[in-house]
């Protein structure tokens, strides 16, 4: 048996007991005798917890401890943030969320709309294939630009309108959520800044309760924002099986800290491009993945459904081109090993995550029970790579060139 200790990063100290406080409320008392100790770090502030939670012990090999200059990012210790901030989410917007979920069932909208930018848009098309798959409601992504650069109006009768966002303050993202309630829709909007000028102008907010992200490249926030669409469509749905798989969702996250990515660092660390491959609900991690490889890393990545990477970009895999995969097990699954077993034969370094092929590099992840939250498992191991290859190729992932925290666009 083994169990690891993770260094958090700061917390206030009332911050840090209100969540131990959350997660004590969630756990049964006949479970939390059973879970093993776990000493919390936050600013020297210890936790002496016995949440499963927290904790990750298994009869698996021993965890490696990573190099302190992968531990010491504001990335790193931003990312291990998500599992306490999902769990106090959950508990903090369970009676918001059902309350819009009985007011969607009662009057359901006939279309949603997202509206987002950077890893926010591909929160939301993570969102699309939830819902389209579990509500059976159109889902489609905003051009913002239609409201704020040509100034037009639709009709919005009738429509769930979804702004997604970490800020709030992105003028586009403003423009087309004022243009959607004027048009009659129903604006809800997820966020972190809950002061925001998108959250004064939304029906309902959602707030993500990621806590403050200073690192320019998102990671909690992006993983708050797939854990709040799943909370949202597991109410409007009334699906008992999201609803169980968010509850046990952070310490799924959290044992993620003992799946080692390493042996992939060799394969990416002089690499020009990539490809990142998903589909359907995994398609969205894949978008986010080359989004921080190239935020991060300055690598030029372009991400692909397993179906769109057959319609002309396959020319590209030649011998030795690199492809990530992510693979999360669901009705998909038959597409991704058929574009696996093309990419293998041309002599392409895979990496796969989530599947065993032979010829390629397996990607060690936790074990998750609702194929639906598989993609948040699979990008918090993600995280943890991408900001050790960043340091590897001699890139800041904190601070990466040209870019900014907020990132306001018309």
């Amino acid at each position: 048996m083994s169990t690891y200790l993770h260094p958090r990063a700061p917390f206030h100290e009332q911050e840090a007991e209100t969540i131990a406080i959350v997660l004590r409320a969630q756990i049964p008392n006949d479970n939390q005798e059973n879970a093993p100790n776990l000493y919390w770090y936050y600013s020297g502030i210890v936790l002496d917890t016995k949440f499963r939670y927290w904790c990750y012990m298994s009869n698996r090999k021993q965890t490696k401890i990573a190099p302190s200059a992968q531990t010491q990012t504001l990335m790193h210790k931003e990312g291990w943030q998500a599992p306490a901030r999902i769990a106090l989410q959950v508990a903090a917007n369970t009676g918001a969320i059902e309350a819009l979920g009985a007011r969607l069932r009662a009057s359901p909208p006939t279309l949603v709309v997202t509206c987002a930018r950077g890893s926010s848009d591909n929160a939301a098309s993570y969102a699309k294939y939830l819902i389209e798959t579990h509500i059976g409601t159109p889902t489609l992504s905003a051009a913002p630009s239609v409201n704020s650069v040509y100034n037009t109006h639709q009709d919005m009768s009738q429509v769930l309108f979804l702004a997604i966002s970490q800020s709030g303050k992105s003028p586009d993202i403003l423009s087309a959520a004022h243009a959607a309630k004027a048009g009659g829709a129903l604006v809800v909007c997820l966020v972190n800044e809950t002061h925001s000028p998108l959250a004064r102008l939304a029906d309902i907010v959602i707030p993500l309760h990621a806590g403050t992200e200073l690192s320019v490249a998102a990671t909690k926030t992006f993983i708050c924002s797939l854990s709040a669409i799943v909370h949202l469509v597991a109410a409007w749905g009334q699906n008992a099986t999201l609803l169980a798989g968010l509850k046990v969702l952070p310490g799924i996250l959290e044992s993620t800290l003992a799946c080692d990515w390493s042996a992939a660092l060799p394969v990416l660390v002089s690499a020009n491009n990539l490809f990142v491959v998903g589909r359907g609900l995994g398609l969205g991690v894949a978008q986010e993945a080359a989004l921080k490889f190239k935020e991060t890393c300055s690598l030029h990545a372009e991400a692909f459904s397993a179906a769109e990477v057959k319609h002309g970009p396959m020319t590209l895999v030649k011998d030795g081109f690199p492809v990530l995969l992510f693979s999360a097990h669901d009705q998909t699954q038959p597409s991704i090993d058929d574009v696996a077993s093309a990419f293998i034969a041309r002599g392409a370094k895979v990496l796969s995550a989530g599947h065993f092929y032979e010829g390629a590099l397996a990607l060690e992840t936790a074990p998750c029970p609702v194929v639906e939250l598989r993609p948040l498992v699979f990008i918090q191991s993600f995280y943890n790579f991408v900001n050790a290859l960043s340091l590897a190729r001699g890139q800041n992932p904190d601070q990466p060139p040209y870019l900014n925290k907020v990132t306001e666009t018309l």
